[in-house]
């Protein structure tokens, strides 16, 4: 059997979700009544609650994110033009990081109507996903 992830991120508008994750970047959805939906992120379960609570977006990308990493370039290549087809919103452009480096991966950022922030990355070494304990890189920050 195949373990998947599940994740579960405030909204405010199950629609508004919807058309976001669904008709945006391509989730399969799943149940859905007026108080979460059930999204299928390629084979992993997302649920959007609504809250009352206000959303406020965060100032930067750290500390809360969720997203994928993607073991084949053309599966990330065709999200970004996804995406950028869609025009949904980048926190961060698509960029590389630790260029030169084993550590070296793509990386794009998108922000949901609700300031929920994903990030989607591939790995040039699949081995760096998990890293190496001798590298100390990790995010923007570096070290």
């Amino acid at each position: 059997m195949k373990t998947i992830f599940h994740l579960a991120f405030p909204i405010t508008d199950v629609a508004q979700a919807k058309a976001y994750y669904v008709d945006g970047l391509g989730c399969i959805p799943g149940r859905e009544n007026r108080h979460a939906l059930i999204l299928n992120l390629y084979g992993h379960q997302l649920v959007a609650h609504t809250t009352k609570e206000p959303l406020e977006p965060q100032r930067g990308i750290y500390p809360r994110h969720f997203g994928l990493v993607f073991t084949e370039e053309k599966d990330w290549e065709e999200l970004l033009d996804r995406a950028l087809r869609r025009q949904l919103l980048f926190r961060e452009e698509a960029k590389e990081r630790f260029v030169g480096s084993p550590l070296e991966h793509k990386t794009f950022f998108l922000e949901d109507p609700f300031y929920n922030l994903m990030e989607f990355k591939f790995y040039r070494d699949s081995e760096a996903i998990f890293g190496s304990p001798e590298f100390g890189l990790i995010g923007e920050r570096g070290l």
